[in-house]
């Protein structure tokens, strides 16, 4: 009488997934694809974060491993889901290129795990998480450009370069004036420039700094580093 292992080892070795193998196979794509959720939340950046794209690609994955198992070995049914997701939109405005990226790791491992590669699917699924958490954390190709957008208002008779520059020493790693032309019918000058802030700069005190330089006129300070909603 065979072992145990063995009687194990040849139920998943067959042809056609048994019952219990795909029973099998749905939960460990579910549990693989909770973890990409998991570190798609704990790196996101953005600020449109979605609950519901989050359980999309849990579906997402755990649904593919299904398919994958159903058109095993079977042309017409594999030809019909083809037919059918030729068909299928996705309904959503990915808010970052990433979501892609991760909407394509969710259906990658749900391949996986659906072609049987059990143990292959437990062996990618940490290691490129790992290494999305690490690019993500150390914050890797980040933009070498300007941080910020600053547009300010200053009166026709003051000398910006002189009430300006000091303030760039103080805070800016670099300035770069992208734009000067006049304002209310001449009384007022409006600037633009591309600022790469310091590390450890402090927008109140950087803001009250151009306040003092500016006599108090308008000012408006734009982040380009990160996500904007618009």
């Amino acid at each position: 009488m065979p072992d145990f292992l063995t009687i194990f080892d040849e139920y998943f070795q067959a042809d056609m997934p048994q019952p219990l193998e795909v029973v099998f196979a749905m939960l460990l794509s579910f549990a693989l694809n909770l973890f990409i959720a998991a570190v798609y939340q704990s790196t996101y950046k953005g600020t449109r974060y979605s609950q519901d794209f989050v359980q999309t690609l849990i579906m997402i994955g755990t649904i593919t491993t299904i398919l994958i198992m159903v058109v095993r070995g079977n042309a017409g049914i594999a030809f019909g889901m083809f037919a059918a997701f030729s068909m299928i939109r996705f309904r959503r405005n990915l808010g970052q290129s990433r979501d892609l990226g991760f909407v394509f790791f969710a259906i990658a491992i749900g391949m996986v795990v659906g072609a049987r590669l059990y143990l292959e699917s437990i062996i990618v699924t940490p290691l490129v998480a790992a290494l999305v958490y690490w690019i993500a954390r150390k914050d890797v190709f980040a933009p070498q450009r300007a941080s910020h957008i600053l547009m300010l208002r200053m009166t026709s008779d003051m000398s910006f370069e002189e009430r300006l520059n000091p303030i760039w020493d103080e805070f800016a790693e670099k300035a770069q004036l992208l734009s000067v032309r006049s304002a209310q019918a001449g009384m007022l000058t409006e600037l633009r420039y591309g600022l790469q802030l310091k590390s450890d700069t402090k927008l109140s005190a950087f803001i009250e700094r151009l306040q003092n330089a500016t006599g108090n006129n308008r000012i408006v300070l734009t982040p380009t580093g990160g996500e904007l909603d618009v």
